[in-house]
């Protein structure tokens, strides 16, 4: 069994229908991004399907993965369980799958962001936000951004993150500052 396989076969035992649909949809958009801005398609493609491996293990099964790991969250980490899946993630696909840091980099940082992204990473964090099957107000505008450039998309992805926390009175990932900040400042 390829690792292209081995994910689709754990992936569909992990997640719902539509949290399933969601990985291959990502999976397809972070590939053709990856074309397109010159990355590797097949990591992209990998990073896709499993960015969302652990999204939906309960509040328990994350508190003992991070025990069991010996993962130290921070006080924002703690305070946002939304994060968890990308932290989660990024260890369980190093060991499970054997993939390499450019992978596990882009899973990790896919929620948040982060200062000096590579184009991988940048490439996963859009993906999430432009893939098929999502259909926010908005996520046209995104798509055509996507076109221009990764920074561009990032920028819009950014700033709504930072607008949808700040008004339902939420920390702020230092991680997504610094990287809307450069993105803004380059």
């Amino acid at each position: 069994m390829n690792k292209e396989e081995a994910v689709l076969k754990d992936i569909r035992e992990r997640l719902s229908d539509f949290r399933y649909k969601h990985s291959l949809a990502v999976a397809e958009s972070a590939a053709e991004l990856a074309v397109k801005y010159g990355w590797d398609r097949e990591k992209a493609y990998l990073a896709g399907l499993s960015h969302d491996v652990l999204k939906e293990m309960s509040k328990e099964e994350f508190t003992e993965f991070f025990r069991n790991e010996n993962i130290s969250l921070s006080l924002i980490e703690k305070s946002a369980p939304k994060l968890w899946h990308a932290i989660a993630g990024a260890r369980y696909i190093e060991k499970v799958y054997g993939f390499d840091e450019e992978i596990i980099s882009a899973v990790r940082y896919h929620t948040t962001g982060k200062e000096n992204m590579t184009v991988g990473e940048k490439i996963l964090f859009v993906a999430d936000f432009i893939s098929e099957d999502r259909d926010y107000p908005g996520v046209e505008d995104m798509r055509k951004r996507a076109e221009v450039s990764l920074e561009y998309a990032m920028e819009e992805g950014l700033r709504f993150t930072i607008y949808e926390l700040s008004e339902n009175c939420r920390p702020i990932h230092p991680d997504t500052v610094a990287c809307y900040n450069e993105i803004l400042l380059t």
